[in-house]
């Protein structure tokens, strides 16, 4: 072998062979090759030697993906010249090595990925994530992991993907652009628990950029939040949820959590209805560079909010999970997810532009629980907690002044 390049090079061809020759639709899960050993996390005793030492030529698992998708997108390319520099590796045609900061956002929400299922598996103390690695015909990918009929989460997922190429006509006209090129990239989870006195929770980072077909950067933005839904108050629980997305807030601008509380509220609300999908918590999108503030600074917000995830909902999980609950508890629950369905089908703008650049279908939907009701002119019994709980989601509070007050 004559330097590191050449090395790189081979990897990459013996991995994607298989999908070239047509033995394998999908490279990463071919089992007569080293692909799931690196990418699926495979347990293999000939490469878990070297296995840190090889991705480390491509500086992260992240750009090692990158590019074998290029590699299985044009297998032509027998030099990989987009193998230049770390830089290059994150790139697509005529953008690669332009952004740096798209490549510092993947190699996050892997990592993310990796600390939130991992944390969950123990939590749930029975079922485990099982991952799908799948691609974009159009460009790019992601790595979808789901849970299922668990000892806690009856349905869950926790998916990133990385998406590129030409932006739908239907994009086009919802961002006011012209022909253009676009590269997305975000972590999207939903967790769906057993036990109705445990709440639903939802999250989402992204990042998102649209380029000339020349490569010209047209805009860049950050997006994303976190809500919580719940099917019987708990009003500490409440607070917790809150007090922890305030935190992080105002560790960067104290301005910050009462405006995006306020944008969650406004945003996951089904107008239909007349109430909120839950009790709120964050939602920023478009946050763009300006006077004040650089991408720089809002990858530092967006990746701190993503770590406090874990804080926000776990330790209400760990309260809750084992309380007793009857048939009665169980509809309830069942027709509160039932305006969830509707609110992700009607609402929400993740779940149209994922339609819209032919997503994946099965992540897209992975956010609908498992089991819904629909029970008509339904209303909760006068001054029963269910009542308590559709009475605040048709008025939002204020949760952190309201508990400073008492």
């Amino acid at each position: 072998m004559k330097d590191e390049q050449q090395l790189k090079n081979l990897i990459v061809y013996i991995h994607t062979n298989p999908a070239h020759h047509n033995v394998n639709t999908n490279y990463i899960n071919y089992p007569y090759s080293s692909c799931p050993g690196y990418f699926l996390n495979k347990k293999d005793v000939l490469i878990a030697p070297v296995r840190k030492e090889i991705i480390n030529l491509f500086d992260n698992i992240a750009n090692m993906k990158y590019v074998h998708d290029q590699k299985h997108l044009d297998h032509s390319n027998t030099q990989l010249e987009d193998l230049k520099n770390g830089e290059d590796l994150q790139g697509s045609g005529n953008l690669a090595g332009q952004s740096t900061m798209r490549d510092k956002f993947v190699s996050y929400i892997h990592e993310l990925q990796d600390k939130i299922t991992s944390t969950l598996e123990k939590v749930d103390g029975k079922a485990t994530f099982q991952e799908d690695a799948w691609e974009r015909e159009e460009g790019g990918g992601g790595r979808t992991r789901v849970i299922e009929n668990g000892g806690v989460f009856e349905k869950g997922g926790v998916n990133i993907s990385t998406v590129h190429g030409p932006l739908a006509p239907a994009m086009q006209k919802y961002f006011n652009v012209g022909d253009v090129d676009f590269f997305a990239c975000g972590l999207s989870l939903v967790l769906h628990p057993k036990n109705p006195f445990v709440p639903t929770v939802h999250a989402n980072w992204r990042y998102f950029e649209m380029y000339e077909k020349d490569g010209t950067l047209v805009d860049s933005w950050f997006g994303g939040g976190q809500d919580l839904t719940p099917y019987y108050l708990f009003e500490e629980d409440a607070v917790h949820f809150h007090q922890t997305c305030k935190t992080v807030c105002d560790a960067h601008d104290p301005a910050f959590y009462a405006d995006f509380k306020e944008k969650c509220d406004a945003y996951f609300y089904n107008s239909h209805r007349g109430e909120g999908r839950g009790i709120g918590g964050l939602f920023f999108d478009y946050c763009k560079a300006d006077d004040n503030r650089d991408m720089q600074d809002w990858y530092n917000f967006v990746t701190a909010v993503g770590d406090s995830f874990l804080e926000a909902y776990v330790s209400i999980v760990e309260k809750r999970k084992d309380l007793p609950y009857g048939e009665k508890e169980r509809n309830w629950q069942e027709v509160r997810r039932g305006r969830y369905v509707e609110f992700n089908l009607v609402h929400d703008k993740g779940t149209l532009f994922g339609l819209k650049t032919n997503g994946r279908i099965e992540s897209i939907l992975m956010s609908l629980p498992p089991v819904v009701q629909w029970k008509y002119d339904h209303h909760p019994e006068p001054g029963s907690e269910e009542e308590k709980l559709v009475k605040v989601l048709k008025n939002p509070r204020n949760w952190i002044e309201n508990h400073q007050k008492n």
